[in-house]
């Protein structure tokens, strides 16, 4: 039995600090081996870092042999006393292992909101590293790409298992009571087996040969070279952050940089720099994309905005160039948020978390992204044409959007930005402007409101 195996996972998550904050982990459970295991250590390891558990699962629809994993993944759920939560989609046969991925990593994002879980885990490990460095290569990835899957992702993704090979996970099932081979709880999708797609044929027919040729640790070899492109991903990563002209600067999905240097530097460069920017918010630019968006930041005026593709964005915000998801259809779908019903809470509204309790008051600021208010409760919502508000330490009332504009919010993004109001009255704009109404006295009982942009 690899008994080591909950030391050595201990010891990497200690190392990397993966979960640095307590809360609830999802972890995307398919039913197969990999992810039962999954299931299985962190079940042993979850209370060290103070983690509570939730299974997640994704039926795909694109099989009808799948359909009997949804059922097995509950019982197996049930066997660790972890609550189960189940997406049931209709991709169709012939659905592409792109598309299938993206509609899986959707789904559980829906998940997470909705049981608002910090972490969504998931089972990727060594194996799977190899097959996505060798798939991009073949694919005509750069050298970013080439770095393979990241241990950390967007909204609070982690992949713990990635220093672990697939045969050591199955083994430790094996010696755990869950035999991969013959346990009814765990599902050998027939989706693992064809060898029209991809992955499946570098796995089955590609990798084998390699092995037979270079030696069973080729794998090895392939992740040099990931370690060698994370290293060069990092070093621009770096460079960011050391060219003050830059003044680059990232909001969790929004980043952005100052035009001028991008004007001075080699266009070589520009387009590199441009392309270590993107990637921070997971934006993947490739070399002609990349050279369009700086055609666009020299060539364009204060205002405008280009596509980027993969619900990306850029514009021009004064003498900025600014990079972001474009969020208005989610923030449509927002509506009216209400808050400081309960004393304590926390709600979304598009791509804004709101956190709020109860407690004595400080002095609030005009342009924070905290404040405090008296008793009761309130909305969030989007700006209104009409809106007004009476600024903290102002004199007469201003309209909402010339506020935000004054704050520098891009014109595109001023539609979408949240105001807190109560009996309709603009109390907050979060981080541009505190009303002068609502202010309770220090000290005494209020509830505070915090404000996180994504």
């Amino acid at each position: 039995m690899p008994a080591d195996l909950r030391t050595r996972l201990l010891d990497h998550l200690r190392q990397t600090a993966l979960f640095g904050r307590p809360g609830l982990a999802l972890l995307a459970v398919s039913g197969g081996p990999d992810s039962v295991a999954l299931l299985d250590l962190m079940h042993l390891v979850g209370p060290e870092f103070e983690l509570e558990l939730a299974v997640g699962h994704v039926e795909h629809g694109i099989q009808c042999e799948t359909q009997q994993a949804a059922e097995q993944v509950r019982e197996l759920a049930q066997r660790y006393s972890v609550p189960c939560y189940c997406e049931i989609l209709s991709l169709g046969a012939g659905t592409s292992e792109t598309t299938a991925r993206e509609a899986r990593y959707s789904a559980l994002r829906g998940m997470q909101e909705r049981v608002h879980a910090r972490y969504v885990v998931t089972a990727h490990q060594r194996d799977d590293q190899v097959e996505t460095v060798l798939y991009r290569f073949l694919r005509g990835s750069g050298i970013a790409g080439l770095a393979g899957i990241p241990a950390r992702g967007p909204h609070g993704i982690v992949r713990p298992l990635l220093p672990f090979h697939r045969r050591e996970l199955t083994d430790w099932l094996a010696a755990s009571g869950l035999d991969p081979a013959t346990h009814p709880f765990i599902f050998r999708d027939p989706a693992n087996e064809d060898q029209r797609h991809d992955r499946v044929w570098l796995r089955r027919a590609v990798l084998p040969i390699i092995r037979d040729r270079f030696g069973a640790d080729s794998g090895g070899s392939i992740l040099d070279v990931a370690a060698d492109a994370a290293g060069d991903r990092s070093a621009w990563a770096a460079l960011l952050r050391a060219l003050p002209d830059l003044e680059f600067a990232r909001q969790g999905e929004r980043v952005e940089v100052a035009v001028a240097p991008l004007q001075r530097y080699d266009k070589t460069l520009s387009v590199a720099l441009l392309r270590a920017v993107t990637r921070e918010v997971g934006c993947h630019l490739g070399q002609r994309r990349a050279a369009r968006l700086l055609a666009f930041a020299m060539g364009s005026s204060s205002g405008r905005s280009i596509q980027l593709g993969s619900g990306w964005q850029a514009e021009l915000v004064f003498d900025r160039l600014r990079v972001r998801r474009d969020s208005r259809s989610e923030v449509s779908k927002s509506g009216v948020v209400v808050w400081g019903v309960k004393e304590a809470g926390s709600a979304g509204w598009g791509r804004w978390e709101f956190n709020w309790c109860t407690g004595p008051a400080e002095t609030p600021q005009r342009d924070t992204f905290v404040t405090w208010v008296t008793p009761g409760s309130g909305e969030i919502r989007g700006v209104n044409a009409g809106d007004r508000m009476l600024p903290l330490g102002g004199v007469g009332h201003r309209k909402v959007r010339r506020l935000l504009m004054e704050a520098r919010v891009p014109a595109s993004e001023r539609a979408e930005y949240p105001v807190i109001v109560r009996d309709n009255a603009v109390l907050w704009i979060p981080g541009v402007c505190r009303s002068a109404d609502e202010i309770p006295r220090v000290g005494t009982p209020a509830v505070r409101l915090d404000a996180h942009p994504a």
